[in-house]
């Protein structure tokens, strides 16, 4: 290929606040290019909807980092990628995979995660009930971040009085406010982390409850379908994935509507609209950014390019997302949109398993702030908010105004 290797400029505030313009060009130029990622290592990049789609359920393309031949890129992971995520169904393949995402999968059916909407709605009720009196708030910090981790955080069984310790210690792994990361600082994180979740199997070992993680114990201790290794790691991947990419949807969201004022009023005088609206905040401008990490198991031939074998192939979901030749007008946000078929939640037999509560949380935290805060708005200028830097997407904060209000009645 012609082209010079893309690099991904991770530390330019520009491009953190808004990569499309890069991402749009990057589409443009080639259905699959090399780049420079994280770590200064070597990745191709599919750019394109229908060959991303096809990428993801590829088997000749491993979610295992083991099967990448470029040594460099296991020694670049922070400590707690290389001892929590190896061991998990994100980065497993079949049979492992198959297995593991069979043990956890009935917790997050569409009928068991719709029998959590009335606590949702009570938690973001109280939530909002704490800053709806002042008139400012920030949406960040007092509704997208204490939501998903409660929430998660009941599913589970992880005591609340724990819960602000596991929602620090993923902020400094993951989240990381405006910043990029300190690796001493998120070595310490996950080793707090780890320390903490091995204390907590051993509570649930010795007094079972009903939540997932008791679950996943009995299944480990009665079937020997877990090792211990599987277990934490599982564990940590379910607390995690179930936190972070709902406080990227509902912040995102939410700052979508503010920059996009006809979409917030077209929404809030048709709330029918909420659930392909989430849709659109995914497709538009989703979690995870720019995409999803595979490594070829052979050489394979992706848009007419040959991708040898041990090579990083980072399918651009955030950049096939606004494809043209899937999405008209792919840069508009349309809160109407139908035929939303977007890559956001991944694809093939990886989709997202917690895809359903995050779209429950994404409906309830949205809908009701629409609902409860009257004339709402951005509380500084659109190009003065601050954007998460690395691959996981979302507002660091997002101030607003509106009218004060009650508590809900």
């Amino acid at each position: 290929m012609s082209q010079q290797p893309v690099l991904f400029p991770y530390s330019d505030p520009v491009f953190v606040a808004d990569p499309f313009p890069l991402y749009r060009q990057l589409r443009e130029e080639g259905p699959v290019r090399r780049a420079v990622i994280a770590g200064g290592l070597d990745a191709w990049l599919v750019t394109r909807y229908a060959d991303g789609l096809a990428a993801l359920s590829d088997p000749r393309l491993s979610s295992d980092i083991r099967d990448a031949s470029d040594p460099r890129l296991m020694a670049q992971l922070p400590e707690f990628e290389r001892e929590s995520m190896i061991s998990n169904m994100l980065r497993a393949d079949p049979p492992d995979h198959t297995r593991l995402r069979r043990l956890v999968s009935k917790a997050f059916t569409a009928r068991r995660v719709a029998g959590l909407r009335p606590r949702v709605q009570e938690i973001t009720d109280r939530l909002l009930d704490a800053v709806a009196p002042a008139g400012q708030a920030d949406l960040v910090a007092d509704l997208a971040l204490p939501l998903p981790v409660t929430v998660i955080g009941e599913l589970l069984g992880v005591p609340a009085d724990d819960r602000y310790d596991f929602q620090r210690w993923t902020d400094d792994m993951l989240l990381r406010g405006e910043t990029m990361p300190d690796p001493a600082v998120v070595n310490e994180a996950w080793r707090r982390m780890r320390a903490y979740l091995t204390k907590l199997l051993e509570s649930k070992r010795a007094r079972p409850e009903d939540d997932l993680l008791s679950a996943l114990i009995s299944a480990r201790d009665e079937e020997r379908r877990l090792n211990e290794d599987e277990l934490i790691s599982m564990t940590f991947l379910l607390l995690v994935a179930g936190y972070i990419t709902t406080v990227s949807l509902i912040g995102s969201g939410i700052a979508a509507l503010l920059r996009h004022p006809g979409q917030l009023e077209l929404l809030r005088a048709d709330p029918g609209l909420l659930p392909g609206a989430i849709e659109e905040f995914l497709r538009y401008d989703g979690p995870v950014s720019p995409g999803i990490p595979r490594f070829a198991r052979e050489d394979v031939e992706i848009a007419g390019v040959t991708v040898p074998r041990g090579a990083t192939v980072l399918i651009a979901t955030a950049i096939a997302d606004r494809d043209p030749a899937r999405f008209p007008a792919p840069d508009r946000l349309d809160v109407a949109r139908q035929d939303n078929g977007h890559l956001a939640f991944g694809h093939g037999i990886h989709y997202c398993l917690g895809a359903p509560l995050a779209r429950l949380e994404g409906q309830i935290a949205i809908g009701t702030v629409l609902r409860r805060l009257p004339d709402l708005a951005l509380a500084v200028p659109p190009a003065e908010l601050r954007w998460r830097p690395g691959g996981l997407r979302g507002p660091a904060r997002l101030p607003v105004t509106f009218s004060p209000a009650g508590p809900a009645g």
